[in-house]
């Protein structure tokens, strides 16, 4: 049974404000009574109900963040700068990984909102964002992370992925590469985005094709799978854009370790976040950088102005992708 304020104060021989005062505002107890409170609270094993505390303060001290892949570095950058921000405003932040699943992303929301949190950063799986929009109805602030909103009233914060898939495709293409395969599925709008992108540069092109190879996740397995249709292949492509950096690995292992191909010789290969061990792949990988951490100090800060100032005017965030050219497209 948990041990309650006044059963501290009695076995510490002082009022209940004053044990309050102890775990709030020290300063202002003698040592003597602060040495003497928290001896009781320690020989009781008292915890304080933090959460009825914020309540009764009228504010959470606790953000929520669901991303699409915990598993993924990309997101884990993007949580360690939520939390980096958090950190500078005495603010936690609490992670739930959805598996780009849209029962999961709702189950955290409703988890968040019966919570109390302070707001939320949502990297949605869908372009439906009922639930978000009922958090923030019910006066929960959403900010949007790694996809942006347009034509809805929602803050966000997220890379130009249109132009992304248009700088990838565009260095392949100077390469010389005329037959370009693009590795990724689902219904991801940020995948979406970056096939157009990829398209558009095609066409500017004579000659060149570009096609899609189907994937239903986007993980090394994944990648590797597509990979293994592309050895099987009489008519391989000559270069492959991966819709992400762990889907570009997959597809390097099938190319390297089961079909012993050369990268980039006979097909070049460039993913898309450019995480840490991109630089540190069998074949160096070329990708598309986006600044993580940035992305999430960015996202937090922009929630804490909502949560501030709760009629604030939506803003939208938008940064370049940048081109990070390594051996495995340019050997």
């Amino acid at each position: 049974m948990a041990v309650s304020i006044r059963e501290v104060a009695q076995r510490a021989g002082v009022s209940v404000g004053t044990v309050s005062n102890v775990l709030n505002r020290p300063d202002a107890v003698s040592d003597a009574t602060v040495d003497r409170v928290r001896a009781a609270i320690d020989e009781l094993g008292y915890v304080r109900n933090d959460a009825a505390r914020q309540l009764r303060a009228g504010r959470s001290s606790t953000v929520g963040l669901v991303v699409l892949d915990a598993g993924n570095p990309f997101f884990t950058d993007i949580a360690r700068g939520a939390e980096d921000a958090a950190a500078d405003r005495e603010v936690s932040v609490l992670l739930g990984n959805s598996d780009e699943r849209l029962d999961r992303e709702d189950a955290y929301l409703s988890l968040f909102e019966e919570q109390r949190v302070r707001g939320v950063l949502l990297s949605p799986v869908s372009e439906t964002l009922t639930t978000a929009q009922r958090l923030r109805e019910h006066g929960t602030p959403v900010v949007l992370v790694d996809r942006t909103a347009p034509g809805s009233d929602f803050s966000s914060v997220a890379v130009d992925d249109v132009r992304g898939g248009y700088i990838a495709a565009h260095h392949l293409l100077e390469q010389g590469r005329r037959r370009i395969a693009f590795v990724g599925g689902g219904s991801l709008r940020q995948v979406e985005d970056r096939f157009a992108g990829a398209t558009r540069a095609v066409a500017e092109v004579p000659g060149a094709t570009i096609e899609r190879i189907p994937t239903d996740q986007l993980t090394v397995l994944a990648g590797r799978d597509a990979g293994a249709t592309l050895v099987e292949r009489a008519d391989r492509p000559d270069a492959v854009f991966a819709a992400n950096d762990l889907l570009a690995v997959g597809v390097m292992q099938a190319l390297v370790m089961t079909a012993d191909l050369r990268i980039p010789d006979d097909i070049a290969l460039i993913g898309y976040d450019d995480i840490d061990f991109a630089a540190s792949t069998v074949v160096p990988l070329s990708s598309i950088r986006q600044p993580a951490h940035l992305i999430g100090s960015r996202a937090l800060e922009l929630l804490e102005a909502l949560v501030d100032d709760p009629t604030r005017a939506p803003e939208t965030i938008e940064f370049e992708p940048e081109l990070v050219v390594r051996a495995s497209t340019a050997g």
